[in-house]
């Protein structure tokens, strides 16, 4: 894969999780024998095993909320299942309930489409960001005005992963992308495949 060319000015809503250099995240999904009370708990770090931040899904929540929090514990946002839409969305939500940014699931006959719509911290202008999935390859990237700035990789099922049905995605991130945002993509990413029809 090519290497991801830096985004200036920064890409995002958090800019200290828009890092001068390109990182890949390890995001690895928890299961209930892990510490996850929901099974939607996801351990993210750099390949380093530096936490970067943190994914835990709400119990008994019907809106499926998750929570993005920084390494110590600091809430950064909740993402939140949209169940009215038609095709599965998701909405960004802040700490005093206001839309950060929106996640639209757009249909397709093979794999994923998605639009990320949100205002860029750095200059206050719209974004929208496209993420296309395809299931067959087990990847996906996130684009910004036809420029990749993020690619999501699956690791392949390993032992384990045949009995917990929990996945290890790598998602590397452009130069001057936030990270955090990035992750709560593949997260969304994640939850529309567990909607796909199962095969076999």
């Amino acid at each position: 894969m090519a290497e991801l060319a830096p985004v200036s000015p920064p890409l995002g809503l958090f800019l200290p999780y828009c890092n001068p250099e390109s990182i890949t995240l390890k995001m690895k999904e928890r299961g209930l024998m892990h510490g996850s009370l929901t099974g939607d708990d996801f351990a993210i770090t750099d390949t380093n095993g530096r936490p970067i931040c943190m994914c835990k899904g709400k119990v008994m929540s019907f809106s499926g909320r998750k929570t993005f929090s920084d390494p110590r514990g600091t809430v950064l946002f909740a993402l939140k299942d949209k169940k009215c839409a038609l095709s599965k969305s998701f909405r960004g939500v802040g700490l005093n309930g206001e839309e950060l940014f929106k996640v639209k699931g757009h249909w397709s006959l093979f794999g994923s489409k998605s639009s990320i719509h949100f205002t860029n911290a750095s200059n206050n202008e719209p974004v929208i960001l496209e993420l296309k999935g395809d299931w067959l390859d087990r990847s996906a990237k996130v684009t910004f005005q036809g420029r990749p700035v993020a690619s999501i990789g699956r690791s392949y099922m390993n032992f384990g992963q045949m009995f917990s049905d929990r996945q290890t995605y790598f998602v590397t991130v452009a130069p001057g992308v936030d990270l955090a945002l990035m992750a709560a993509i593949c997260v969304c990413l994640d939850e529309r495949e567990n909607d796909q029809p199962k095969q076999g």
